[in-house]
Order: structure tokens, then C-alpha cells, then sequence
């Protein structure tokens, strides 16, 4: 027990949620946390405050589908995941790729452009292959 208070829990990797990530839970009905399970084993989940807030604000000013995702997707973080909060001023995907390497972390996102810039930086991404599976691509660590 004191070991991992002092190193924390080795075999538990983070994952980073983006904003197309929360939304694939709702548009292809993909069970993410069970994915993950599968795909990395044991992990800790989170959220970065940009996210959240570009969620939140989906919320509000959205329209249609995307403004009922967005209000689903806030209850969904508020119930089950972590919101992490370092204190940045970064746009959502520098955000991201930020607490990434701050906690050597696995990234899951649907977003193309999000994915090359992960990849340039030689970090983990999940996404979604075939609207119904999640794929893991990269230097797993």
C-alpha cells in the first residue's frame, strides 16, 4: 500500500479523453470505458478542463444533435471520469497533447488532425475503426 502511494499503481495507464472521443460514446453507441479495458487493461480516465469547458459550451451554443450530445456528454464526465485542471491556457487539442506527455498518457480521439499531431509527438492514440471497434496505434508504454 505505501508503495503505491509513494510511486502510485505502475499497471494503471492514463487515458485522455477528447471532445470527439465523449461523443463517439453517444453517436455510435461504443461503450468506451469497456473498450479501453480491453484494448490498455486497468486505466485511469480523464478529462482536461479545456475539454470539459468546450463541451460545456457545445452545451449552450450548439444546435441540434450536437447541442443534446454535448448536454449528455457533461453528465456522463460529471458522473464517471476525472476533470483535470493544470492550469493552462491551450486550445483543447494543445491541451491534450500537453497532459499527454505530462502524464505519459494514451490518448483516445476521433479527430484526424488531432491523430498526426499525436503521432508526430510519439504518443499513444485510440480511435474508432469501422464506426463499432476501437484500435490502439502507436508506441504503446
Amino acid at each position: 500500500m505505501a508503495f503505491n502511494r509513494l510511486w502510485g499503481n505502475r499497471d494503471i495507464k492514463v487515458v485522455i479523453l477528447d471532445t470527439s472521443a465523449i461523443f463517439m460514446s453517444f453517436e455510435f453507441s461504443i461503450d468506451i470505458e469497456n473498450e479501453i479495458l480491453i484494448l490498455i487493461g486497468k486505466s485511469r480516465i480523464i478529462i482536461p478542463k479545456p475539454i470539459f469547458n468546450e463541451i460545456k459550451l457545445l452545451s449552450v451554443k450548439g444546435k441540434g444533435k450536437k447541442k443534446n450530445i454535448a448536454k449528455s456528454s457533461l453528465e456522463l464526465i460529471k458522473k464517471k471520469y476525472e476533470i483535470i485542471d493544470i492550469n493552462i491556457e491551450k486550445k483543447a487539442d494543445d491541451a491534450v497533447i500537453l497532459y499527454a506527455k505530462k502524464f505519459n498518457g494514451i490518448v483516445v480521439t476521433n479527430d484526424i488532425e488531432l491523430r498526426k499531431r499525436l503521432r508526430n509527438e510519439s504518443i499513444s492514440v485510440v480511435y474508432l475503426r469501422g464506426k463499432q471497434k476501437l484500435f490502439l496505434e502507436g508506441n504503446y508504454r
